[in-house]
């Protein structure tokens, strides 16, 4: 149904040429969209809130807004676009990043994963594990990816050192039983940083 409904604003949005008129570029999937703007974004805000209304929709207005992407970050299928900086020089840039939802949503499948009531052999459990570290690596390999799959990483290991910990009846934390070595190495746990990604994203916007 979304699919149906959208692709009646695209036909708008190209019939009537919102492109040519205001610089725009529309970006849909599904039932989310953004819609970039050289100029005049309000005025195509406008426009999609109308012809959304003619055809019984409308927008959410707690995710819609217009922003200066140029100073203001916003979030799109999982990612946040906007201003960033190269830390070594402070060099400002657009750019690309997990956002914080989807750093959230990776630890919270990595806990269910790893939840006490889970008694599965090892093996089943590591395959299972990496098997959702890698699908989310795969699809966030876009961008500045380091910062994110690094805390993702020591997410990952903390939440199997305790696990193994309980699993094991092991006195203490198991920092030395479980180090991050071990953990990355013979137990077979896959780190987000090992996966291959896309090239870095470091666009500028004129």
């Amino acid at each position: 149904m979304a699919n149906i409904y959208m692709h009646r604003y695209i036909k708008a949005f190209r019939k009537y040429g919102l492109d040519r008129r205001y610089g725009a570029v529309l970006v849909t999937y599904a039932d989310d969209l953004v819609v970039l703007c050289r100029h005049g974004a309000a005025e195509v805000l406008a426009t999609t809130r109308r012809w959304m209304t003619g055809i019984g929709l409308a927008l959410n207005d707690d995710k819609t807004r217009v922003c200066n992407a140029r100073c203001e970050s916003f979030d799109f299928l999982g990612y946040t676009f906007g201003p960033m900086y190269w830390p070594p020089t402070g060099e400002r840039y657009n750019g690309a990043r997990p956002s914080k939802k989807a750093i959230a949503s990776i630890k919270e499948c990595i806990r269910r994963r790893l939840r006490p009531g889970n008694h599965a052999p090892w093996a089943d459990v590591a395959r299972d594990l990496n098997r959702t570290v890698r699908g989310w690596s795969a699809y966030f390999g876009y961008g500045s990816v380091s910062k994110a799959r690094h805390a993702v990483k020591l997410h990952e290991y903390h939440a199997v050192r305790r696990f193994l910990r309980r699993r094991h009846k092991v006195a203490g934390p198991g920092y030395w039983q479980f180090p991050m070595q071990a953990v990355f190495g013979t137990l077979g746990v896959l780190s987000p940083d090992s996966c291959p990604r896309f090239a870095r994203l470091a666009t500028r916007m004129p």
